[in-house]
């Protein structure tokens, strides 16, 4: 199996989570610099924010970074007449923070060609993607260009699936993650496997290098992803509650407050599961049985959210955490970085395997 270091060009095999909505080139570059990789999520960023951030992330460091993006699974809803039903539902969040309930967009999220054309003008290190397997178009474009594909599965089967595409690396993301559960050949509430369960299969399962996420926040889980056979970490929630992340400060109190069995599954606030704290806006659209699909949801919250995020009414915010939040106990990268680091094994150290 290549060694992790050396297939992406870093010098520890810790890798950041990147936050879809939540993601900043402060915190992308505090992660390369300090030799790992940093990782930006591009979830909806059109082609021009796409090679801005580019620039951004260039300015702040020229080590190795990934950018990251969700690929179409293909049941994605395009604005229709029931925009305005589902928006009308929400209409509580959108006077809670003294905006109008929006009309109707042209798109909720740019085009995979048009993403991908900026990311090949950017030249990311690593390309990584969610809810999906790559063409093989974009692995030949990407190959061709020196970009490293990393897939993510959360079953073996996905793991397998990203493997014969061509996948560079996997990462296998247990269901204690924080945010998307990013299945994609089964629905998510069918592909719940635990990080404990599903590392040591995806690695008896692919040939290709395994990079383990899920419930990962100190060196113990560091230690106990390589005792696993991962050759790699994948961390978020730690880096989340960092100075240095987007995260308002709300954000980073929810996660420092909020204890492993609080965190919930919900699909209230984009339309696909993910795991956060059950906060006033996840009770209430719960309760109330309306939830759009995706990622007419993603959007239609995301007009109260961002706002929300302004006035740090984390009550109205998606509060994505995982399950290992009560050990977020860092509060810069730097310190995060070090505590995970401390926790690589010499076995992990070796050119190769």
């Amino acid at each position: 199996m290549t060694d992790l270091r050396a297939l992406l060009g870093i010098e520890h095999p810790i890798i950041l989570g990147p936050f879809g909505g939540l993601s900043s080139t402060r915190l992308t570059a505090a992660v390369s610099e300090a030799g790992g990789l940093g990782s930006f999520g591009l979830y909806g960023y059109d082609g021009d924010r796409i090679r801005a951030t580019g620039a951004e992330l260039r300015a702040l460091t020229d080590r190795p970074f990934a950018v990251n993006i969700w690929l179409p699974r293909g049941d994605e809803v395009e604005p229709n007449p029931q925009h305005t039903i589902f928006a009308q539902a929400l209409q509580p969040f959108y006077e809670a923070v003294g905006v109008d309930v929006p009309a109707r967009p042209e798109r909720y999220v740019p085009s995979l060609d048009e993403q991908l054309d900026a990311i090949w003008e950017i030249e990311p290190a690593v390309l990584s993607v969610v809810f999906g397997v790559p063409s093989a178009a974009v692995v030949e474009e990407a190959h061709g260009r020196g970009i490293r594909i990393v897939g993510t599965a959360t079953t073996v089967a996905e793991a397998v699936a990203l493997a014969e595409a061509g996948a560079d690396a996997i990462v296998a993301t247990g269901a204690e993650a924080a945010g998307h559960r990013v299945s994609f050949l089964r629905p998510a509430e069918e592909s719940l496997v635990g990080t404990f369960a599903l590392i040591p299969q995806v690695v008896d399962a692919v040939e290709v290098p395994v990079i383990a996420a899920g419930g990962i926040a100190d060196r113990r889980g560091v230690a106990a992803a390589f005792a696993l056979g991962a050759v790699g970490v994948q961390v978020g929630t730690a880096f989340l509650a960092t100075a240095e992340s987007a995260a308002t400060a709300a954000h980073r109190d929810a996660i420092r407050s909020t204890a492993a069995d609080e965190t919930v599954l919900t699909r209230a606030m984009s339309g696909r599961l993910a795991r956060g704290t059950r906060n006033r806006a996840v009770r209430a659209i719960e309760a109330s049985g309306t939830i759009a699909p995706f990622p007419m949801q993603n959007w239609l919250t995301g007009r109260f959210r961002t706002p929300a995020g302004e006035q740090n009414l984390g009550e109205l915010q998606s509060l994505w955490m995982g399950q290992a939040a009560p050990l977020a106990g860092f509060d810069t990268a730097a310190e995060v970085f070090a505590e995970l680091a401390a926790g690589v094994p010499d076995a992990g150290r070796e050119d190769s395997v």
